[in-house]
């Protein structure tokens, strides 16, 4: 029994450590900037390959951001897998309100891979103009300074410049429960990793060195897995070379979401994380503050400790420097936050069971699965 419970105490005692020093990492790496950066001297050119499919919410505003840098010199490639596709008349009203930025929209399917959004942006890369090159999803929010601030994120041994994603403006309370699964966790772990000299690739947001992934074969290489951040990942590393995230990343407004919605992403997200990177996924079934503060509750009722009290006060700093966390980087915060912080804690166990035995999912429109490998999808997203 002593032992036990030094076991639980001592587990306790590592994950609240592990949680605040997190939380300083993040809230250092993670400050909103004092005003925005300008453009560097000797500005390089710069490709925005954004692939489209369907209309998110806040669309034309992600898309619209697009035209408004405080850059010198870049161009805006579309991508889009079919013309039909109801985002193609947003696109083409935004390129015709913008006519001083070169923009195109270019459109086609190029099978290259099971994962539908690496096949959409194939021929942007393609017909990039410039050697650095960001690919970013079509519901990041570009503030005027984008591009500055990946580029400065750029130092030597560098392969990739990567931002995840934040979420923002939520308008319903499973909107709020993404938040706190963006943010200040997958946010958080992921800017510890950087600074650990171990980051990984972000989708959202990728600055790549033409020359660089064109020495690992080019953008078709990252179809080597089924989601192209964990290719860029391990073509990055294989070239000896480092991820390194942006810091004060970037973000998504949310809108509405749905509960099923919400759970879907993030089971797809687990899942692909668990195929990729199998030796870091299984770790996860300890994260999040449910099993310390049940281990913080059997060591309070052995040693006689008021439980309620014990467990009050534990979940008050482990949710307090969540709180602290998102309001020192300007993040979305509201009365609800601490309350769905809490939520996904108890959804955690559940969603890592999912990624250890679930292989399916949809993602727009298309039926894929982990075990898909490298085999084009055979759906188109409708």
């Amino acid at each position: 029994m002593t032992i036990l419970l030094s076991a639980a105490a001592t587990f306790c005692g590592l994950a609240l450590l592990l949680h605040l020093a997190s939380v300083i990492v993040a809230v250092l790496r993670c400050r909103p900037p004092n005003g925005a950066l300008p453009p560097p001297a000797g500005a390089p050119s710069v490709t925005i390959v954004r692939p489209v499919c369907g209309v998110d919410n806040f669309v034309e505003e992600t898309l619209a951001s697009s035209f408004t840098l405080d850059y010198p010199g870049y161009e805006i490639i579309f991508c889009v897998a079919q013309a039909r596709d109801p985002v193609v008349p947003i696109v083409r009203a935004l390129m015709a309100a913008h006519p001083h930025i070169r923009a195109r929209l270019l459109v086609g399917d190029d099978r290259v891979s099971a994962n539908p959004k690496l096949n959409n942006c194939v021929k942007g890369w393609d017909a990039a103009a410039h050697d650095w090159i960001v690919i970013a999803d079509s519901n990041v929010l570009m503030p005027p300074d984008y591009l500055q601030r990946l580029l400065a994120a750029w130092q030597s041994g560098c392969g990739l410049v990567c931002a995840p994603p934040i979420g923002s403006h939520p308008g319903t309370i499973w909107a709020e429960l993404e938040c706190a699964f963006l943010n200040t966790y997958q946010a958080r772990w992921q800017y510890c990793a950087d600074a650990l000299g171990h980051g990984f690739a972000q989708g959202k947001t990728m600055l790549w060195r033409r020359a660089d992934l064109e020495a690992a074969g080019g953008i078709r290489a990252l179809g080597a897995e089924l989601a192209e951040d964990a290719a860029s990942t391990k073509v990055v590393r294989t070239l000896g070379l480092a991820v390194h995230l942006v810091d004060a990343p970037f973000a998504q407004p949310l809108g509405h979401r749905g509960l099923r919605e919400v759970w879907r992403r993030q089971t797809r997200w687990a899942r692909l994380r668990r195929a990729s990177f199998l030796h870091l996924f299984l770790p996860e079934a300890l994260s999040g503050a449910l099993l310390p503060t049940l281990a913080l509750a059997f060591v309070a009722m052995a040693a006689g400790w008021p439980i309620g009290e014990s467990v009050g006060a534990f979940l008050a700093l482990w949710y307090g420097a969540e709180t602290a966390l998102a309001w020192a980087a300007g993040w979305h915060l509201s009365a609800l936050s601490p309350l769905v912080a809490a939520l996904r804690d108890l959804l955690l166990p559940w969603l890592w069971v999912d990624g250890l035995v679930g292989t399916d999912f949809v993602w727009r429109g298309n039926a894929m699965s982990i075990d898909d490998d490298a085999e084009p999808a055979l759906n188109d997203a409708r």
